[in-house]
């Protein structure tokens, strides 16, 4: 985070008691904010492999004069880092560069090439260090958990509605330098189709506070849905205006709708915040803001985890929020992970049955659900929530689904996997497959939901096995779409 006065800082303490029902919270249930409709169980990121990241930003910085300032080694190869993993995982990257007085910098900027590319949806952090150490914390911290988090999105196999954009500032440090020559160098048209900029500064403060932002009347739907999140998770916020020291400034300039958290720098928490969120009263959130020691020790795993989810939780509901007030395009996706890849995030149910285990072979990539094959009564279920917009013309779910059996018959069922829509207290079967529709290769299925649109529906697989021989139901690449 850039230096100044930050005496001068209003923050707007404020016991934000406006949480998510008991209901909405319940797995699987959906959060409407505006027109914005998503899963609230939002992914789990990835903290190991965020680490991982802050791991290489201290190697990087001790290889290069133990910091990761602009002008300097250390930054380049932390940016040419973070482009290279960004490029493996299929986003179409820039490194833009920039003169400074220190020198020369870069931004590092990625596009995921799906969506609408006219309404875009930007999350940003900035890469650089002070001159005085590696900034693992400032801002090590927003920039691993950005990077994880885009990378969670391209293995995830969602289809947004909207063209994500990420951004990896330089020269934040020098005066939000990067930020500020991206927007400015963006041509009007380009600016216009920015609908949300969200910034992540320093997210692992070794006594951590839980800050949204609040200092951009346009991002007030953003930052509650922020509050909102943490309060799902039992987690207190307070607001705080940042005055303008972080990379966020340069897009409100400009009238685009901001938002983002922070765990705070140097200022003292109080016995209040204290009280609220532990950690120590009377000692700065982060007392090696801009000194030596920002290593890899000056970081708050517990923090970092929930904060990395809250980011998470951003860029999946908004790369699917309707700035268009139209029907998804045809063929878009409505379920959120809709290939497993991303494990169990966004799916509830049983316990295991969506696995990468090599028993049975996925689809596509090497996450699926496999329902059953247990050999023994019992009975498996997992299951989504969905909003079905009511402008659709007609909505279909389909799937993939393979079958294999040890069952000999071919005229008795006694294993099945039931599709279901549960709306509200009724639940309706829509097919049952069973022992006898086994085969050796996956076979695609279409069923019809139109009669849901206008609802918000729980697609559930339900498999059921009886004592003798087994039966294995592995579904993936399920779709629900509207046209």
């Amino acid at each position: 985070m850039a230096e100044g006065d930050r005496s001068t800082q209003k923050l707007l303490v404020a016991a934000l008691a406006t949480s998510l029902t008991t209901g909405a919270l319940a797995a699987g249930a959906l959060i409407a904010h505006g027109n914005v409709a998503t899963a609230a169980e939002s992914p789990d990121i990835s903290v190991t492999n965020t680490k991982a990241h802050l791991d290489q930003l201290q190697s990087i910085a001790t290889s290069n004069g133990g910091n990761r300032y602009t002008g300097r080694p250390g930054y380049k190869a932390s940016a040419d880092y973070v482009k290279a993993k960004l490029d493996a995982a299929g986003y179409t990257t820039t490194l833009q560069s920039f003169s400074t007085s220190a020198g020369t910098s870069y931004n590092v900027i990625a596009e995921w090439p799906h969506g609408d590319a006219n309404h875009v949806v930007m999350t940003g952090s900035h890469l650089d260090s002070v001159s005085a150490g590696p900034g693992v914390n400032d801002n090590g911290s927003g920039g691993a958990g950005v990077l994880e988090t885009a990378l969670a999105y391209a293995a995830s196999g969602q289809t947004p509605r909207n063209r994500l954009r990420f951004g990896f500032w330089g020269s934040e440090e020098l005066g939000l330098l990067g930020s500020k020559y991206y927007v400015n160098n963006l041509p009007a048209a380009e600016r216009d189709k920015i609908e949300l900029y969200l910034n992540f500064d320093m997210i692992a403060s070794p006594n951590p506070g839980y800050f949204v932002y609040d200092d951009n009347p346009a991002g007030n739907g953003a930052r509650d849905d922020l509050v909102s999140y943490f309060a799902g998770k039992s987690v207190q916020t307070e607001f705080i205006d940042v005055q303008g020291r972080s990379d966020h400034a340069a897009f409100r300039s400009l009238g685009i709708p901001t938002a983002g958290t922070f765990s705070g720098a140097e200022e003292t928490k109080t016995s209040a915040q204290a009280a609220k969120w532990g950690g120590t009263a009377g000692q700065a959130f982060d007392p090696c803001y801009h000194r030596s020691c920002d290593t890899i020790s000056n970081l708050d795993l517990t923090s970092l985890d929930r904060q990395i989810d809250a980011i998470g939780y951003m860029i999946w509901t908004y790369a699917q929020k309707d700035y268009t007030g139209g029907p998804p395009p045809a063929g878009d996706n409505l379920l959120q992970n809709p290939g497993f890849e991303s494990g169990t995030a966004n799916w509830t149910g049983t316990s295991g049955v969506i696995t990468s285990s090599t028993g049975r072979p996925a689809r596509t990539g090497t996450w699926k659900a496999w329902l059953q094959g247990n050999g023994r009564s019992s009975t498996e279920n997992i299951g989504q929530a969905v909003a079905i917009p009511a402008s659709a013309a007609a909505s279909a779910l389909s799937l993939w689904i393979r079958i294999d059996s040890a069952e000999t018959t071919s005229s008795t069922v006694y294993d099945t996997v039931k599709v279901q829509v549960v709306d509200g207290s009724t639940t309706t079967t829509l097919a049952t497959y069973s022992n006898l529709n086994k085969s050796t290769s996956y076979v695609q299925k279409t069923l019809d939901l139109s009669p849901y649109r206008g609802k918000t529906v729980t697609v559930k697989f339900v498999g059921q096995e009886d004592s003798s021989l087994q039966t294995s139901f592995v579904v993936d690449d399920v779709a629900v779409t509207a046209s």
